[in-house]
């Protein structure tokens, strides 16, 4: 009988600034479909908010609007 899978987190330490970011990691959510994405996103935000609390699914868009030569 095979032993079962583990999963091994990988760690960096340095400062943000100096650590190289891995093209690995663009390449993987890139290869992700919109609603995969979204479900991870969805995810990593419910399990930082306090159990009960609502997560904020708002989405606004704002655009600045500029007058052309009328005063």
């Amino acid at each position: 009988m095979k032993a079962p899978r583990q999963i091994v987190p990988i760690l960096k330490k340095g400062l943000l600034k100096e650590i190289e970011h891995d093209e690995n990691d663009l390449a993987y959510w890139l290869s992700k479909t919109p609603q995969e994405r979204v479900a991870a996103i969805t995810f990593l935000v419910l399990s930082s908010i306090k159990p009960g609390t609502r997560m904020d699914r708002t989405h606004v868009v704002r655009i600045k609007v500029t007058r052309n030569g009328a005063g």
